[in-house]
Formats: C-alpha cells, structure tokens, sequence
C-alpha cells in the first residue's frame, strides 16, 4: 500500500486490520527519488540474457572478446555490442594487455544481485497458476 498525504505508519493495516509499517517508510530509508535513474539504469542493463550470459562469463576472470564467444557461442558483433553497453554501465572494466583486451566483472556483488534474480524469478514462476 503506498502510503499517502498525511498517513502515518499506523494508517498502513494489513489484512486483518492490524498496524503494520509501510513498505513506502521502509524503502526510504535506504532509497531516495534521486536513486531512482540510476537503479532503473542498472536494471535496463541486466534485462538482456545474453548480457546475463556474459556476466556470468567474466565472473570468473579476465576474458577476451573471442575467449567470451567461444564459451557462449555468440558471434563476435553481438558480443561486442554487449560489452559496450556494459561497461557503459560501469559493470564490467577492461585491461588491455598488448593488442588484446580483457573483460571483467567490477564487483562481485553483481553476480549475487543476478543470483537473486534469478531465484525470485523461479519462485514466481513456479507460484504462477495463470499464463
């Protein structure tokens, strides 16, 4: 429920008319309207699969662009156009070494927010009774 002008926490009741505190004043405290962009910018970069893909890939360790095709059988335009939409979003670096360049994963925490994502996503697909 999202809270409204002028509710407090006790206005939030939950099922059985009992006080519970909003999502809203939770979610505040840790995420303000200016994280909003940047939060949605991450997600958008995470909404492909063969980025999901290659994420996984260079969690790992430095991969080249060829090394990166050959593990996932995508051709090397395709992976390149990834790669550059990721380290847009500052979610992989790269470290040139001689005429060649590796890619890899800047934080590890990454691969865990994609681990979550993937088991709420399984955890709702299983729930769903509808298609």
């Amino acid at each position: 429920m999202a809270k409204r002008s002028g509710e407090t926490p006790s206005d939030c009741l939950d099922v059985t008319g009992n006080s519970e505190e909003c999502p809203v004043e939770q979610e505040e405290t840790f995420m303000r309207d200016e994280h909003f962009q940047t939060v949605a910018f991450l997600a958008k970069s995470l909404s492909d699969e063969n980025r999901l893909r290659i994420i996984l890939c260079v969690s790992s360790g430095k991969k080249s662009v060829s090394g990166i095709v050959e593990a996932l059988g995508l051709s090397q335009p395709l992976v390149s156009h990834h790669l550059k939409e990721l380290k847009r979003s500052l979610l992989v670096k790269i470290e040139r070494n001689g005429p060649f360049i590796y890619y890899e994963l800047v934080d590890d925490r990454i691969l865990d927010v994609v681990k979550t994502l993937s088991t709420v996503a399984t955890d709702l697909l299983t729930a769903r009774k509808t298609f």
